[in-house]
């Protein structure tokens, strides 16, 4: 029998909610390109109820420990006196969310010698040093898709934040001002504007397709180029790199995986090539702009705004910049998981489980590292190698070297 350890972001400071706002929600079989959504044989929870922290516990425990496994759930995940740092040496299986991401450094795969599988509950799975997981043969998993439109729905929703001042504007009314003149001396229409993503994959096609009825002007960099077809339908325009999209853009919104050539992608250098006052959103990992860079930019104005749910570490320290820089939209990493979304993702963590304890086949859409090498989603996304290094680095971050 397995020995499962979850990790878990905390319950409201109110506590466990005991009722909802609604009862219940939308019923959707599929995504967009026909892909099903999770399909396993049961879930021991209610759609809508809250998964993702500590006594949500993904909805697994009778499932688990009905068949004869042991499950611990926690949140404690950093640090040598951690508990998933004590519980590591016999777990055969870690689960945890890119939102409250379990890091798992190449120090944690030797350390975890009975170590066979990885999940991430969601989608996003640089918080596992992929490369260490390939050298020590753990099959890592996600479930790709279950909060894809839950990010490009946030995506949309910060942009026109930015754009229209919303933040400041709230805040007004909050401490008793009519002051509209100060509410709209940052407020701009986005209609005719010119919109890029970087990446055009789940999320970043979703977002395209999103903001085409706003009428403005769409630009994509991918090293997957879409097909002729799906440029034409959505009046989209490809770039040959990076630099050449941003230098026409006044939004750009980063929806491309961590790994070793998107690590600090936006540095100083590529902001600079952008237009000035533009709009930089990024839901993608914090990684892949430089943090000091983005505080300069704000407070230059070469940048007119920034928003994003991803920090480095997660969660990020109380004095980090980008909790006090100017003009931004920043929220905690949650955009993939509203109660919708983990619906589908603590059951897609189910029909993961299932499949690996009757020895079924892992959906291939679902695989990230499979039998030592990159597979599925992962040979799609990823680039073979250490991605950065980001785990190894958060937990020297923790420690403050």
């Amino acid at each position: 029998m397995a020995k499962v350890v979850c990790i878990l972001y905390d319950d409201p400071v109110d506590g466990y909610p005991a009722s909802y706002p609604r009862d219940d929600l939308p019923k959707i079989d599929h995504y967009p390109d026909g892909q099903t959504l999770p399909t396993p044989k049961a879930i021991d929870f209610k759609p809508g109820v809250l998964l993702g922290s500590v006594s949500g516990e993904l909805g697994l425990r009778k499932y688990l420990e009905s068949n004869g496994h042991t499950l611990i759930v926690t949140s404690d995940k950093d640090g040598p006196d951690s508990v998933l740092e004590r519980e590591l040496p016999d777990t055969e299986i870690v689960i945890s969310q890119p939102f409250w991401p379990a890091y798992m450094t190449a120090e944690r795969f030797a350390k975890a010698r009975k170590l066979k599988l990885v999940i991430t509950a969601g989608i996003g799975s640089d918080h596992y040093n992929l490369q260490a997981a390939m050298d020590h043969g753990v099959t890592v998993a996600e479930v790709t898709y279950s909060n894809s439109i839950s990010v490009a729905e946030h995506v949309v929703m910060m942009i026109l934040t930015l754009a229209r001042n919303y933040i400041p504007s709230y805040q007004w009314v909050v401490r008793g001002g009519w002051n509209i003149a100060d509410c709209a001396e940052r407020s701009y229409d986005i209609e005719g504007m010119q919109i890029g993503t970087v990446a055009a994959g789940r999320i970043g096609s979703a977002v395209l397709r999103r903001l085409k009825p706003f009428d403005v002007h769409l630009h994509y960099y991918d090293r997957h180029r879409l097909p002729e077809a799906v440029e034409r339908d959505l009046n989209v325009r490809w770039h040959p790199s990076v630099e050449d999209m941003v230098k026409v853009c006044d939004v750009v919104t980063i929806n491309c995986p961590l790994y070793p050539e998107t690590e600090h992608l936006f540095d100083q250098a590529m902001i600079s090539k952008m237009k000035r006052g533009a709009y930089i959103v990024n839901t993608a990992r914090a990684k892949i702009c430089d943090r000091d860079a983005i505080v300069r930019a704000l407070e230059s104005g070469q940048l007119a705004g920034y928003a994003g749910d991803v920090w480095f570490p997660q969660p990020p320290p109380k004095d980090h910049p980008w909790r006090s820089m100017p003009h931004h939209g920043m929220t905690p990493h949650i955009s993939g998981t509203t109660l919708s979304a983990q619906a589908r993702y603590a059951a897609g963590t189910r029909e993961i489980l299932e499949c690996w304890f009757e020895g079924r086949p892992i959906r291939n859409e679902y695989l990230i590292v499979d039998k030592g090498k990159l597979a599925g989603a992962g040979a799609h996304s990823y680039s073979a190698g250490d991605a950065t290094k980001g785990a190894d680095e958060a937990v020297k971050f923790k420690k403050g070297a």
